[in-house]
């Protein structure tokens, strides 16, 4: 590796190699064009005695060299300092960000202390605290996100756990019961671990979308048509607005699919057998809409402002894990939607009272926007009654 000087030492290097080109440049000038300007001015005047205008002439020359030396000793003095202040000035506040730099790399989120700054390294120093922040998020992600999977991972393994120690001591008869019921806690931790990626690439916005054209009704009513035999089962009414104007979109099909899936598997999940779960759809000014409302559980403000966090669960009374999905389908289906330029909310007029999740999605380009409106057409009625 090469030795490099300091900062400091080139600009103070530069300054006095500025300073000296200067002088140099003065002396050349005054020894060549000062004596013969000098002795013309004589002769003007009327001397022309050889013998003055030589002393004359080494006058000038001496004091030109006498200015010339104290000239470089403050040009040298005057450069010095500039050199050295200029030098702390920028110096200092590199130092400052690269011991900043050093703490990130070791770990350390603390970003960088304020200092005086150029508005060059201010930029920078603006670029770095972002980029600590950045990381502090991410690292307060990780950090939260491994002890959620910890949590999540509990119920499963120690089901597999009791099952495999029951084999073994022959307190559990081998039987399509027992295989059955391991191989739903194996089912259940491959899901998670599939939400799990899932969630981790929306978050970070590396899904790697494939967009296309689509028709919003359109999708919503296959995620109907798909979810369907399950509210079947469980005796509900599933009510799906089919026909209508069409509401196209730009978007990536199976994911918008996916988010429509949660949204109905949420709405299966939190609606009691005999309840109502309608999928409405709508041109609302720019964008399209799409609402899966339920009259079901009902949510607090308080499980509202939680609803889309990760591995939450708005009934606190079931277990972790327990069937009901990995909790993980709500915070999918957001960063899906945000991923598109669009959201997804929740309302709910309170425990007991229904819920309604909404996702709006911008327009194909070119597309221009009629009067706001419901859910429009027909309507799909699936009952089990």
């Amino acid at each position: 590796m090469s030795r490099r000087t300091s900062l400091l030492r080139q600009l103070v290097s530069g300054h006095l190699i500025v300073a000296a080109a200067g002088l140099a440049a003065f002396i050349v000038l005054a020894a060549v064009a000062t004596p013969m300007l000098f002795t013309t001015h004589l002769e003007r005047a009327g001397e022309t005695d050889p013998a003055v205008q030589q002393h004359a002439r080494e006058a000038l020359l001496t004091a030109f060299l006498a200015a010339g030396v104290a000239a470089l000793a403050v040009a040298v003095a005057v450069a010095s300092v500039i050199a050295v202040v200029n030098a702390r000035r920028v110096a200092r506040p590199l130092e400052v960000l690269s011991a900043a730099a050093a703490r990130i790399d070791s770990g350390g989120m603390d970003g960088v202390d304020d200092t005086d700054f150029t508005v060059e390294i201010e930029s920078l120093y603006l670029t770095l605290e972002r980029m600590a922040a950045r990381l502090a998020h991410s690292a307060s992600v990780r950090n939260q996100l491994l002890a959620d999977l910890s949590h999540e991972l509990r119920t499963p393994l120690a089901t597999l756990e009791a099952h495999v120690d029951g084999l073994e001591d022959r307190l559990i008869q081998p039987g399509a019961e027992t295989f059955d019921a391991m191989r739903d806690e194996l089912s259940r931790l491959r899901r998670l671990a599939s939400d799990v990626r899932t969630a981790a690439a929306a978050q970070e916005h590396a899904l790697n979308l494939q967009l296309s054209p689509h028709d919003l009704r359109r999708l919503a009513s296959s995620a109907g048509a798909a979810a369907a035999p399950r509210f079947v089962a469980k005796g509900l009414v599933l009510n799906v607005g089919e026909s209508g104007s069409p509401l196209p979109i730009l978007c990536d099909g199976e994911r918008i699919q996916q988010v429509l899936a949660n949204l109905l598997d949420n709405a299966l999940r939190h609606t009691a057998p005999g309840g109502h779960v309608t999928v409405s759809t709508a041109r609302r000014r720019d964008c399209a809409v799409v609402t899966v409302s339920d009259d079901g559980d009902g949510m607090s403000p308080e499980q509202m402002s939680q609803i889309f966090e990760r591995f939450y669960r708005a009934d606190s009374a079931r277990g972790a894990f327990d069937g009901a999905g990995s909790g993980l389908g709500l915070t999918i289906a957001l960063a899906i939607a945000r991923d598109h330029g669009g959201e997804l909310s929740a309302a709910s007029d309170g425990c007991g009272r229904g819920s309604a999740f909404t996702l709006v999605l911008p327009l194909a380009p070119g597309e221009h926007a009629s009067a706001e409106g419901g859910m429009t057409g027909s309507v799909i009625q699936v009952s089990s009654r």
